[in-house]
């Protein structure tokens, strides 16, 4: 069984060119903010996703507050990608620490 790692926000925030970042929280959250380049990811849209990634790129994934997060992350490792993370704290820490990096 594939498993995901945890991150940091100061980690990612210095990785953020090298990864895919998914967002699934809703769509009226992620509208209001989200981490720049990150593609907001639900059921409609998660095969599409799987399919046009590179296995090989590494994936982080955020929710609110860190813990939706982690059962994305498994799914994704487990669908073969190979450097998957989930965001220690979710978009609401990324928030307080780097409010200058918020895309709206």
């Amino acid at each position: 069984m594939a498993d995901f790692k945890f991150i940091n926000a100061n980690d990612a925030s210095t990785r953020l060119e090298q990864m895919a970042i998914v967002d699934i929280r809703d769509p009226q959250s992620f509208a209001m903010g989200h981490i720049p380049g990150a593609t907001r990811l639900d059921n409609s849209n998660v095969a599409a996703f799987i399919a046009n990634t590179a296995m090989d790129k590494p994936v982080m994934v955020v929710c609110y507050h860190g813990n939706s997060s982690q059962g994305a992350a498994q799914f994704l490792s487990e669908q073969g990608f190979s450097e998957v993370y989930s965001l220690n704290g979710g978009f609401e820490f990324w928030r307080v620490q780097f409010p200058e990096k918020i895309a709206r």
